[in-house]
């Protein structure tokens, strides 16, 4: 959310016709449950905005989908990563990579690490955990040598892995996939470096977060590697990162809201640019501004983005072809480099 109170500082209006309007940011907090993002999605509706940005997560953008649809408003989402926040629903967009990428690109990364066995631990009823980790098993066991040696689930709100990660290292794995809520990986990382697994630990996107880092100590997290949509070295992106970070520094609340630093998050950079995709589909609205027509718009959006080209398929995927690779070390986020579903990585210069 705050890229994209910075975005709306950055591109406060659009010509729309001929005409200026000012954009106004209606905020609602789903609180990350399903049933809350139902009544957000509803409350914006009430409000009588024109598009949504968001939500964070699949599963509460999955839930809020079909709200948003029947009352034909589109919807451009950040970081939901799973294949059924837009499938089937034409008038949900996202500006980031999807599980099934996902999945492919950090079981390619493990393979191209050496790993040839794993472990994958996936959370009960959660869309993204699932998902992400059924995708990283059916690509890995696919690769040559390569196979899945256990399998294991925990439910909701669960604290104790014990059972599951002596289960997991019996199994003798080269890498454990997790892909998990920031609150269970602090847990997990830890619970598995005590039980003495010495085993690569890596997940998804949503790991980029340096709470984890705190909750399970920087020295069990040293290699855990994560795939993610961006990197503030990245050059192409350098101007909105000076002035996100310019932005976060003259506001205090609002680098307190970013982990007290002005570290710029994968998250950050896709909510800048599902705002910058709205501006561009509102541009090119001809005649009045309805749902429809703004779902049109967006159909057809092509610019570049800060986290590489933005444009979207017939199902209002974003088109992407690679994701960042990040390993957490000595407390930080080192990018490494990037990797590609056909198994090419590319070293980070």
């Amino acid at each position: 959310m705050l890229a994209i109170r910075y975005a709306n500082t950055v591109r406060p209006t659009v010509d729309i016709n001929g005409e200026t309007y000012t954009i106004e940011l209606v905020e609602a907090d789903n609180k990350s449950d399903k049933t809350e993002a139902v009544s957000a999605a509803n409350s914006l509706i009430s409000a009588g905005v024109s598009v949504i940005l968001g939500s964070y997560g699949s599963g509460v953008s999955i839930a809020a989908g079909s709200t948003f649809e029947q009352a034909k408003i589109p919807a451009v989402g950040g970081s939901c990563t799973n294949p059924q926040v837009t499938l089937g629903n034409d008038y949900y967009f996202r500006v980031c990579f999807l599980d099934p990428f996902q999945g492919t690109v950090m079981a390619s990364y493990a393979n191209n690490e050496g790993c040839k066995k794993a472990a994958v631990i996936m959370q009960n009823g959660d869309d993204y955990s699932t998902g992400l980790a059924n995708y990283f098993a059916d690509a890995f066991a696919k690769m040559d040598g390569c196979e899945v040696v256990y399998t294991g689930t925990y439910n909701t709100n669960e604290t104790d892995f014990n059972a599951i990660l002596t289960a997991a290292k019996a199994a003798d794995p080269d890498v454990l996939f997790i892909p998990s809520s920031i609150t269970t990986a602090g847990i997990i990382i830890k619970q598995a470096r005590d039980m003495g697994i010495t085993a690569r630990i890596m997940a998804g996107d949503t790991w980029e977060n340096a709470t984890i880092m705190e909750n399970a100590g920087v020295e069990n997290c040293e290699g855990v590697a994560l795939s993610t949509f961006f990197d503030e070295n990245d050059t192409d992106a350098s101007e909105f990162v000076q002035g996100f970070k310019a932005y976060l520094n003259g506001d205090a609340e609002a680098l307190k809201l970013n982990g007290n630093n002005d570290t710029v998050a994968a998250v950050s950079a896709l909510g800048y640019d599902a705002y910058m995709a709205i501006i561009e589909a509102l541009k090119n609205v001809s005649g009045d501004i309805t749902g429809e027509a703004v779902r049109d718009a967006l159909a057809s959006v092509s610019f570049d983005g800060v986290t590489g080209s933005i444009s979207f398929d017939e199902n209002g995927d974003a088109n992407k072809d690679m994701a960042y690779i990040k390993i957490m070390s000595d407390g930080a986020f080192k990018f490494v480099g990037t990797q590609k579903t056909d198994g090419t990585f590319t070293p980070a210069a």
